[in-house]
């Protein structure tokens, strides 16, 4: 048994340094953490026995830097390396380099990555594995003329994807001729940075399907089995932001026949360890092989909460030389698991676009039972430019899916996130919307249900009085907590507490008159021609408020208070902010003057903070409206930045190479 061999590993993070489970204490293994100079703080590195600085913070000089990592593992004496989620895991140089030193890889062998890591190829050895795949090009575009001929011949929509690539990097889909030569240029640039490979591959683009994978786990002995089935259709820009094991839309019989296609094309690369194999399904539950990722995923804790599987322990035991320990009956599907990405993005911004900033407050929702949370950040911890912008994987357990759901509400609620803007807003929404809820999705889902773009929750009747209500009982509750010291009021002249206040509570350009009326601990508001009783134990200095409203629990979170009554609160997972003022403040306030919005016509800001890859205009240029006028790669995504109008380039504020952060002017036109 493994756990009684001495072992010595190298944990190589993913881009953002998110730890999965796995007990190597237990084991018996001691851990090396690598490291780029501005991780020298992170939790990876913390949790494990060694840590080893690789390089600065650029990914080409630090966790893609092999000759930094090899000597990191001569220096330590490591016998193995678990390469992580990203990087250098599918990258079969390293894993030949590893193997060339006498080290073991926690991976496939050499030529599984290099079949499988290749699109083009993997496509091929699927089809003569019997395994269903997608109409498309079988070879490499060169051109994006050529690009334009093959999308023509295959016919519109088509994928443009990398060849080596994964995670929905270097991927676009196109419409027509235009698109695909932007699509080319794009996803060949992105290819490049992300994969250190620029070839690029066609296929026929499939409208409105679901995005299903098949869990693999292979020995070296020719076993292998299917571990279930992970609905991943909720994404945006090709990259999963929730998941679900198992799928509401497989039955038994389609389950069967993909896990059995994964299987054979497993063995037909004599496949070792954990893997995955995505397919497409269309609604008639036709499923395509869309590719095979050579390491772990993001998502496999859901698998693990449905098998009762610790996919890391076995990827390690595989490794090693040990022989599965179970059978294909074995594998059961106890329960249900989703899991919701959270990332330092902000959600109204094109479903996700990076932020960055320091932590200056979290808290996970680990007192929850059935709530796992896999991160690599803390308290104080820095979102960069430099890597994924992933904060956590947020995963609940239930018996039943609707268990599960309203687990992760709950966990949602009580996630404590401060410092950097986060999509916790788009996540319940998502989990809460019918037609999740009813197992209607695809993956168009976000750009159906949100056309006009992602804007919060849309409040209803009853939750705007329960939102007005509770901004008001927070108001009163402050005031009052402002006038003691100790228990004791701060001044003896104060007179006896009031128990009736009028107020006006402004939200959006809204004014709502409300009158309170205090009871120890709960407050009556009448408001809208409604009565709501809000009630808790007001502890403001808490980052959560727990109040019952009208009978109902509810978890809300102060995020801010002003002295001018301007309060923002998070409720049922959205940030809203609310002005509360007294009844003479109110209408003193019509005499003050109204700020003039910026024309944001005649400018171009960065929509979030990157670097410029490239400006495409200067001073004195004619652009139309709609026409590139420069490049901002955040996070390996490459973005367009196009005029709003017509007119003439006044000033360029930018230039490429050049880091950027959310707000900053790249552009003036006259």
């Amino acid at each position: 048994d493994p756990s009684n061999q001495s072992l010595n590993l190298i944990l190589c993070p993913l881009p953002s340094t998110i730890l999965f489970h796995c007990d190597f204490q237990k084991m018996g293994i001691q851990t090396v953490a690598v490291h780029s100079d501005v991780d020298s703080s992170a939790v990876h590195v913390k949790m494990a026995d060694e840590a080893v600085c690789v390089g600065p913070a650029p990914t080409g000089k630090s966790y893609l830097n092999m000759d930094a990592i090899m000597d990191a593992i001569r220096s330590t004496g490591a016998q193995a390396v678990h390469p992580g989620y990203g990087f250098l895991s599918e990258n079969k140089e390293f894993a030949q380099r590893l193997a060339a030193e006498g080290v073991m890889f926690v991976g496939p062998d050499t030529h599984a990555i290099q079949a499988m890591g290749d699109k083009i190829q993997s496509k091929l050895i699927a089809k003569a594995a019997g395994v269903n795949t997608i109409p498309g090009f079988d070879g490499v575009v060169k051109t994006a003329e050529e690009a334009v001929k093959i999308a023509q011949d295959i016919g519109y929509p088509v994928m443009i994807k990398a060849s080596a690539g994964g995670g929905g990097k270097g991927m676009r889909i196109a419409w027509n001729d235009e698109e695909t030569r932007e699509g080319f240029r794009f996803s060949s640039q992105e290819a490049a940075s992300s994969f250190g490979d620029d070839r690029l591959l066609i296929e026929k683009f499939i409208d409105n399907p679901r995005h299903i994978e098949i869990q693999v786990l292979a020995d070296k002995h020719g076993s292998a089995l299917w571990l279930n089935e992970r609905e991943c259709s909720i994404q945006r820009r090709n990259q999963k932001v929730v998941e679900e094991a198992p799928s509401t839309f497989l039955d038994p019989a389609t389950r069967r026949a993909m896990g059995e296609q994964a299987v054979q094309l497993a063995k037909a690369v004599q496949y070792s360890s954990a893997g995955t194999v995505e397919f497409l399904v269309d609604s008639q539950k036709n499923f395509y092989f869309l590719e095979m990722n050579t390491r772990l995923q993001v998502e496999h804790p859901i698998t693990e909460c449905i098998t009762g599987l610790d996919l890391v322990q076995q990827m390690i035991r595989i490794a090693k030389g040990y022989p599965l320990q179970h059978k294909q009956e074995d594998i059961p599907i106890n329960g249900w698991a989703i899991e919701s990405r959270v990332y330092a993005e902000d959600p109204y911004k094109s479903f996700g676009l990076p932020s960055i900033g320091r932590l200056s407050q979290y808290q996970e929702p680990l007192n929850l039972s059935n709530v796992r949370v896999d991160s690599g950040i803390q308290e104080g911890s820095d979102i960069s430019i430099y890597y994924d912008p992933m904060i956590s994987k947020l995963v609940t357990y239930g018996a039943t899916r609707a268990e599960a759901l309203a687990k992760m509400e709950d966990a949602l609620d009580n996630y404590v996130i401060r410092g950097v803007t986060h999509n916790i807003p788009l996540l319940r929404e998502i989990i809460t919307h019918p037609r999740f809820i009813s197992g209607d999705i695809t993956t168009n889902f976000l750009p159906e249900v949100y056309p006009s773009g992602f804007h919060g929750h849309q409040l209803a009747t009853d939750s705007r009085r329960e939102l007005l209500a509770s901004a008001a009982a927070l108001y009163i509750a402050a005031q009052l907590r402002s006038q003691r010291f100790l228990c004791n009021l701060r001044v003896s002249t104060i007179p006896q507490e009031r128990g009736k206040w009028e107020l006006c509570v402004e939200l959006g350009k809204d004014r709502h008159n409300v009158e309170v009326t205090r009871s120890g601990n709960t407050y009556t508001v009448e408001v809208d021609a409604g009565r709501v009783e809000v009630s808790g134990e007001w502890n403001l200095a808490s980052p959560l408020l727990p109040l019952t409203i009208n009978g109902t629990h509810r978890m809300l979170q102060c995020l801010s208070r002003e002295a001018s009554g301007e309060i923002t609160v998070q409720y049922l997972g959205t940030s809203f902010k609310v002005r509360v003022l007294s009844k003479l403040a109110a209408e003193l306030d019509s005499y003050m003057p109204e700020k003039i919005p910026e024309d944001t016509s005649s400018i171009l800001r960065s929509p979030m903070p990157g670097t410029v890859v490239a400006v495409a205009v200067k001073a004195g240029d004619t652009v139309a409206e709609g026409q590139e006028i420069c490049v901002i790669e955040a996070m390996k995504m490459q973005n367009s930045m196009t005029a709003a109008k017509t007119a003439k380039v006044k000033s360029v504020h930018c230039k490429p190479g050049e880091t950027v952060g959310e707000g900053d002017l790249l552009v003036e036109l006259e």
